[in-house]
């Protein structure tokens, strides 16, 4: 594998498992020092520290990371120790992300909140102290969103997921605009139907899988290790000319399979 990173220092929130994971262990294995974020799951950062240091012995800097992206003191607190560790951070992947029910007429205050802290003002917040960072120093840096498909289709009675993702879409979008000219590059991953644990409900459900499945046009869900790859491409400088863009990764989810057939003429 070509090490495209070789020479980079990342930080990955809510990379002890899943997608997260996913992207932390490909960009280790692509040459890239990683920062493995957690909240309350030591165990499983451990195991995903463990995988990031066989793939890449050399960088034994790999480090796991505990802080609730929820909480704004704790992002800033988080990258701050980041780059005190690695002296520099060049890569940030915000990732961290929760899902739960909230209907339209019936969510609650404090659960719309909660998912909107996670997924979008904890990722503000640690972009914009990622990117005080770039702009002290030469060599800018890059940013990547964790989106979704439902940053385009609408998740009824999922407001506040489907919100965060609206958001993130506007976030990846300005912050690439305003910092552009000063070689900071800030791009989205937005996945679809993806069989972590996020999405066990389903995945682990034949009947319910089938019916997620059927509005795939390529027919199946996708794993962890099809989405990491596009990350580690928009992380290089490869990707070096490409910004303020979100790249769904989804089998086709956001075509509209039901409208497959000829529906209107």
């Amino acid at each position: 594998m070509a090490l495209r990173l070789a020479g980079k220092y990342a930080l990955v929130t809510g990379s002890s498992r899943g997608i997260g994971r996913a992207v932390a262990e490909r960009f280790a294995a692509e040459g890239a020092t990683v920062a493995v974020n957690h909240v309350g799951d030591a165990d499983a950062a451990a195991q995903a520290l463990a995988t990031l240091h066989a793939a890449s012995p050399e960088a034994a800097a790999h480090r796991a990371e505990e802080a609730d992206i929820g909480d704004p003191a704790a992002c800033a607190a988080l990258i701050e120790r980041v780059i005190a560790a690695f002296g520099r951070l060049d890569i940030l992947v915000n990732n961290a992300g929760i899902q739960t029910e909230t209907p339209g007429d019936s969510f609650d205050d404090a659960t719309l909140e909660r998912i909107l802290s996670v997924n979008l003002v904890g990722a503000a917040v640690c972009a914009r102290d990622a990117i005080r960072h770039f702009l002290s120093r030469p060599g800018g840096g890059t940013v990547i969103n964790t989106s979704s498909v439902h940053q385009l289709v609408p998740k009824p009675g999922y407001l506040a997921y489907s919100l965060s993702k609206g958001g993130m879409g506007n976030l990846t979008r300005t912050l690439a605009l305003e910092f552009a000219d000063r070689n900071i590059r800030v791009n989205a991953v937005a996945p679809g139907a993806i069989v972590t644990d996020l999405n066990r409900s389903w995945a682990d459900d034949s009947v319910r899988r089938r019916a997620v499945e059927s509005h795939i046009p390529m027919g199946r869900a996708g794993e962890p290790d099809e989405i990491a790859p596009v990350y580690a491409f928009l992380a290089s400088e490869e990707a070096r000319y490409i910004t303020g863009q979100t790249i769904y990764v989804c089998g086709g989810l956001t075509l509209f399979n039901d409208f497959r057939l000829n529906w209107s003429s």
